[in-house]
């Protein structure tokens, strides 16, 4: 993408920090990164602060979007009590009103807006409260029964672009992994200190979780270049589109590659809820951030919400396999996107990666 300007919103999640990372490397555009928080790393964007839930904060803040061409918009409300706030009510109306306080400020002074990437993800298909169709495809298989932020943004975003010069794309990830502090669904930090918990006794990396489910996964880094073609493919103006890495994988299968990435041995099942253990890991974490000099901080500001989110990906207190978790690609690779990534180089890449920045030990 060259000479645009584009808003990222949410730039300290997940998604956010690889949107910055990637139109960072790309180069060419101006970047300006929306968050109550300054991200960890700006990739030389320019950090605006700012809370999407204050409808006067948006507005007083409309001068630095000025000129935008391009908005993805990643930011995410989640309530303490992850899961179950899935369903919530408030969940659904802080994150309607989050975009549009947003699109409120953004759009009046961005004439020339040309697009806008909305987040969603498999519970578009009801994945928290039934089992998938298989494959679930976009246009067939939603669950629009269900009260979802989901809709109540893609309602708005419909209903403000007729007659606009701009065009949406929607894009559902499935299971994202990447690495950033502090996030609701990163799974790097909680299996991360899981690991270093056992290392340090000498014990081997059990696996905490249920009973196998076929599941599939998107590197986040591939999910920032899914986001930036949408923003230029024809085939992308007004589309929802599923993305993964192209593969499947159980998390018993793929136990012995994150062992071997953390430079463990793979132990055995050991059903652990990683939530309810992890208050009993905050004082020995601080004695392993001293041992090692890690870069990260303590417990609760690195692993977020996440250690709840471990628990329900690997199906913790789950005795029988689960339906399988599948979505079907093949609309965003025949539009024209059709990267792909192998499972587990994509855990040995973020482990090796957080390692390497000294998050983990």
């Amino acid at each position: 993408m060259k000479n645009k300007k584009i808003v990222v919103a949410g730039a300290t999640g997940l998604v956010g920090s690889a949107a910055l990372r990637h139109f960072g490397a790309s180069g060419g555009s101006e970047v300006v990164a929306l968050s109550r928080r300054k991200p960890r790393d700006l990739y030389g964007a320019r950090h605006v602060p700012l809370d999407l839930t204050d409808a006067a904060e948006c507005r007083r803040a409309s001068a630095e979007l000025r000129g935008a061409t391009h908005l993805v918009y990643a930011a995410l409300y989640e309530t303490p009590n992850l899961v179950d706030g899935w369903r919530d009510e408030r969940q659904i109306r802080t994150n309607d009103l989050m975009l549009r306080n947003l699109m409120g400020a953004l759009e009046p002074v961005a004439p020339d807006l040309r697009h806008v990437a909305l987040l969603q993800g498999t519970k578009a298909y009801g994945v928290h409260v039934r089992p998938l169709a298989v494959p679930a495809r976009e246009g067939r298989s939603e669950m629009y029964e269900q009260p979802n932020f989901y809709w109540a943004q893609e309602t708005f975003l419909r209903e403000l672009q007729q007659g606009r010069a701009w065009h949406w794309s929607i894009l559902r990830p499935v299971l994202i992994v990447g690495l950033a502090m502090g996030g609701a669904m990163d799974l790097i930090p909680p299996l991360g200190v899981y690991a270093a918990m056992l290392r340090e006794q000498g014990r081997p990396l059990d696996y905490p979780g249920g009973a196998a489910r076929v599941s599939q996964a998107v590197d986040v880094d591939l999910l920032a270049r899914a986001i930036a073609w949408s923003g230029e493919a024809e085939a992308a103006r007004n589309e929802t589109f599923n993305v993964t890495n192209g593969d499947v994988f159980t998390w018993e299968n793929i136990w012995p590659a994150i062992a071997d990435a953390l430079d463990m041995n793979p132990g055995k099942p050991v059903p652990l809820s990683l939530a309810k253990a992890y208050p009993d890991w905050i004082a020995p974490w601080e004695a392993l951030r001293r041992k090692h000099n890690l870069a990260s901080p303590g417990l609760a500001e690195f692993v977020g919400l996440s250690f709840q989110y471990a628990d329900y990906s690997m199906r913790y207190g789950h005795a029988e396999s689960g339906p399988p978790s599948i979505v079907s690609t093949v609309k965003i690779n025949r539009a024209g996107f059709t990267e792909m990534m192998d499972t587990e180089d994509m855990f040995r890449k973020w482990f090796a990666q957080a390692r390497d920045q000294r998050l983990l030990p």
